[in-house]
């Protein structure tokens, strides 16, 4: 499903976020991406979302290079792919249930079409009674969850999470870290970038490690 073969990738500034990566993620598996601050893990990210390019190597998703993705075709690609961020990105002028349609608002979906999947996605999070709340009135587990709901609206097949219980306690981490699992049950792919260690040795997933830009071991203890 993802795949870096021998990924490199270098900012104008001078800068190697990332050198020589090279992994490979199946469909409908769950793993970790760790490391130090500044280890490489949001650029990794952001690579697969198209945010940044590689300068060598290359990504694929499933069999397409995404080096040949055009930025007229990038929209289309993010489709497959819900992204969660551990500062959540919501718009607080808008109620809960905007937050989430925002995806499908942008594709062009009917809203009726729009309704339905809102609400399955708000009900997967348990927030179905909070559609039409401001997101400042929630907790800070809660406005993850609408950030959750909002990246799996659009069903897609990969979810990637950059430190999505980084401001969180043990025990609302621990929820939000079961609604990947849920999500993976059904066949996602999932892929979360987190520095939290002892989050990663309980829940005893594959484990991607980066060290200055480089991947540095793996570990499997499923």
């Amino acid at each position: 499903m993802i795949r870096f073969d021998s990924v490199s990738k270098r900012y104008s500034e001078g800068y190697d976020a990332l050198n020589q990566v090279s992994f490979e993620l199946d469909a409908g598996e769950m793993a970790f991406l760790t490391g130090h601050s500044g280890a490489g893990k949001s650029t990794l990210l952001k690579l697969i979302m198209l945010i940044e390019r590689v300068s060598r190597g290359q990504v694929f998703i499933g069999n397409r290079p995404l080096n040949r993705v055009t930025s007229s075709q990038i929209p289309y690609l993010r489709r497959q792919i819900g992204v969660v961020f551990q500062n959540h990105h919501l718009l607080f002028d808008r109620s809960v249930f905007n937050n989430v349609a925002l995806p499908l608002q942008i594709s062009g979906m009917r809203q009726r079409d729009q309704a339905r999947r809102v609400r399955a996605a708000l009900d997967k999070v348990g927030l179905l009674n909070k559609e039409h709340d401001n997101p400042l009135s929630l907790s800070g587990g809660e406005q993850q969850r609408i950030g959750i709901a909002r990246a799996v609206v659009n069903k897609p097949s990969i979810l990637l999470a950059d430190e999505p219980t980084g401001n969180l306690d043990p025990e609302l981490s621990a929820e939000i870290m079961q609604l990947f699992q849920d999500f993976n049950g059904v066949g996602t792919t999932v892929l979360i970038a987190t520095h939290d260690i002892a989050l990663i040795r309980r829940m005893s997933y594959r484990t991607l490690t980066l060290e200055q830009g480089r991947l540095l071991q793996e570990r499997d203890e499923q």
